[in-house]
């Protein structure tokens, strides 16, 4: 039988969460203070440590480090104190997952039927700090910077638990591959991982796309479609730039993130899913909370164990490493041996990088294609600027072709107007959902191009509810 050591010096709250966990089937060790669980930890180490994070005699974290195979026992946290900056300390410190207070039954009763059928814990493959400041690596990010190295270990000491994760970064700092390495490196590593970009999908849409609707719900509705939720059931869902999700839909995901239920849209029956949500967004959380843009009962929520993700200009030498090995990606794809001469190596370090990652990729590739052997600059790719320019004017070379203008102005526009969709699409003078069906393409176009994501689901399938 599987067993658990409760912690909690309230006697009425130990009695209660004893006879909850008894009811399970689990066998049951009591404590009101950390002196009494160290000796209950010296006889029997425990599958699951529920403790209570204020005792009298210290911080329940303590008995982390008097687990002596720590990756065995899920360290459950009860707290009622409902701050981010508790939850992230208790995490960090190795608990697994967190319970605020007053204590929900049946929440308690899932954590402990799913540590019971999951079985004794394996220790989760996450590299030691050596070993990913000796590899430059970490999952799918590349980087020995020590901005990278503490990124890397924050995304190590979330990855095993079952938190909510916030990532904030710029755009093409690597959000995605950061969820798919927590996810990789999670319990649910041979579940599903889906990402799907919340900005790039019509309001008209998304709730289709997100929770899935019946046959025959809206017009246009010939067959049922399962949502993201559905689909990614045991495994990770990325919310990309969810600081853009309609507020109405907001509502609806608060549900899901507190309850793990939803519903289709043309049915009333709730469906049960059990699936880790990771946010991304490129903007400030509590920006867009102060903007009316998010819900701050929803920030809270996805703001359980927020990380930042440096930009590029912070990652130093990183800048050289990632260009050799992207070119080094190239070379073996194309069966050639182009190289950088040192005068191109200065040249990168001199370039703002205002588009991260993604740029750098992008100029390595266009700079590979037009060298012979070796390549000495980058200058091809950022043409000089006509007499007129500045922050209103996009600078395009004559022959591109006018899709890529039509995409080049439009993103522009949007970056313009502070990504504010309604606003753009006055400015470009088109309809609001033409611009979202741009958006769209624009991401399904760059999920096609070689190097793309091959884990991002499509932003769209399928028709939607008609929406007001």
């Amino acid at each position: 039988m599987p067993h658990v050591l409760i912690v909690e010096d309230s006697p009425d709250e130990l009695a209660w969460m004893a006879e909850v966990a008894a009811g399970e089937g689990w066998t049951v060790a009591t404590a009101e203070a950390l002196r009494a669980a160290r000796v209950h930890l010296a006889r029997q180490q425990p599958d699951v440590l529920l403790t209570d994070l204020q005792l009298p005699d210290g911080s329940g974290l303590q008995l982390v480090d008097d687990l002596e195979r720590p990756w065995q026992t899920q360290v459950i946290v009860v707290t009622g104190q409902a701050s981010v900056d508790s939850v992230v300390q208790a995490l960090r410190a190795g608990a697994s997952d967190y319970l605020l207070k007053p204590l929900e039954v049946p929440k308690l009763q899932e954590l402990l039927r799913r540590r019971s059928q999951d079985g004794p814990a394996p220790r989760p493959p996450v590299p030691s700090p050596q070993q990913r400041r000796e590899a430059g690596r970490f999952g799918r990010l590349l980087g020995a910077s020590p901005a990278m190295q503490s990124l890397y270990d924050q995304l190590a000491r979330v990855a095993p638990t079952s938190a909510t994760v916030l990532l904030i970064g710029a755009s093409g700092t690597g959000k995605e591959l950061a969820a798919q390495t927590v996810h990789e490196l999670s319990p649910r590593r041979h579940g599903p991982f889906l990402a799907v970009n919340c900005g790039a999908i019509s309001p008209q849409l998304i709730e289709s796309e997100l929770f899935g609707h019946e046959k025959g719900s809206f017009t246009g509705a010939d067959r049922q479609h399962v949502g993201f939720f559905e689909r990614a059931d045991g495994g990770t869902l990325l919310l990309d730039e969810v600081t853009e999700m309609p507020m109405e839909l907001q509502v609806k995901l608060l549900r899901v993130l507190e309850t793990g239920t939803f519903v289709r849209v043309g049915t009333t029956e709730p469906i049960t899913t059990d699936v880790r949500v990771i946010g991304a967004t490129n903007r400030r959380p509590d920006q867009a909370v102060a903007e009316g843009k998010l819900r701050e009962d929803l920030y809270h929520r996805l703001n359980v164990f927020p990380i930042r993700l440096p930009t590029l200009r912070e990652r130093g030498q990183d800048i050289e490493l990632l260009a050799r090995h992207f070119l080094a990606e190239l070379n073996r794809q194309e069966g050639t041996r182009k190289t950088f001469s040192p005068q191109a190596i200065a040249r990168l370090y001199a370039r703002p990088w205002a588009g991260n990652v993604r740029e750098l990729r992008n100029c390595v590739q266009r700079a590979y294609i037009l060298a012979d052997d070796v390549i000495d600059g980058f200058e091809a790719e950022a043409p000089e600027p006509p007499a007129e320019s500045g922050p209103d004017v996009v600078c395009i070379r004559i022959g591109t072709p006018l899709a890529e203008v039509e995409r080049r102005v439009t993103m522009a526009t949007l970056e313009r107007c502070g990504n504010v969709k309604r606003r753009a699409a006055e400015v470009l003078g088109i309809s609001l959902k033409t611009l979202y069906n741009r958006l769209e393409a624009y991401a399904t176009r760059d999920r096609r191009r070689p190097g793309g994501d091959p884990g991002r689901a499509p932003g769209a399938q399928a028709p939607g509810p008609p929406r007001g």
